[in-house]
């Protein structure tokens, strides 16, 4: 996946600019900035959701809407109607609906990528149960197994961490680590830090632009972080940083 010069304009404000990232098959990026820093919206901009006003975004080399299928969306948990009475496997099967067209029934095919999206998340025995019974925990990993049910080879994760114990942030992180080892590109926005530095390949610093991108143990100077975060030099972050190192 390749974000080229891309900027977008939001109720006639620049939110980002210029922005240039890559993330290549077999790779988990984290992408880390302060509220308001344009996350979500980039995601969304990958995904063709948002316009952009300038660049292009390339999804194995094809603009981003002919490769739209090639690409599993995992939006914030509170962005689903967990109310809603629908079972585990059919909230799976409805990550197929790109693939599938609104109005045609699941084939075999269908149910099988559900069934292994399922298994890949270890949500197999509860795919009968209604997703408003679900922990907060095994709710994002069924929206994981939406998003995988496509079978993409881009993976875009937002904030998947957000009010969840840390044991079940550790299985997730395992499970985002091991999804793009089977040769996805994974892209993960997060506030999480410690997990982003323990887990993630390579991290980029977006604040309307990526302020800086690279492995972890290359984004050592703390003024690039006080630059994307706006934080001085006696900042709580920073000595997250260090203890990390």
């Amino acid at each position: 996946m390749r974000v080229e010069g891309v900027a977008v304009e939001l109720g006639g404000r620049l939110v980002l600019d210029d922005v240039h990232l890559q993330v290549a098959r077999g790779e988990l990026v984290g992408l880390i900035g302060p509220n308001g820093a344009g996350k979500t919206t980039l995601l969304r901009s990958i995904l063709g959701l948002v316009p952009t006003v300038a660049g292009r975004v390339l999804i194995n080399g094809q603009p981003t809407r002919a490769g739209r299928n090639n690409v599993g969306y995992v939006p914030q948990r509170h962005e689903f109607a967990w109310d809603f009475p629908i079972s585990v496997e059919d909230v799976v099967m409805s990550g197929r609906t790109g693939a599938l067209g609104l109005f045609r029934r699941p084939k075999q095919a269908d149910w099988a990528a559900v069934g292994d999206a399922l298994d890949r998340v270890r949500m197999n025995d509860l795919r009968q149960r209604p997703v408003g019974e679900l922990s907060g925990g095994q709710r994002q990993r069924v929206l994981v197994a939406r998003a995988l049910a496509l079978q993409p080879s881009t993976l875009l994760l937002d904030e998947p961490f957000t009010g969840l114990d840390m044991p079940t942030q550790e299985l997730l992180s395992e499970l985002f680590m091991s999804l793009a080892r089977d040769d996805r590109a994974v892209l993960m926005t997060t506030h999480d830090l410690a997990s982003a530095l323990y887990s993630c390949d390579r991290l980029a610093l977006l604040n309307r632009t990526v302020v800086a991108a690279g492995r972890p143990d290359e984004l050592t100077e703390a003024q690039v972080w006080m630059d994307c975060f706006g934080v001085g030099e006696t900042s709580p972050l920073l000595r997250i940083l260090e203890l990390a190192r």
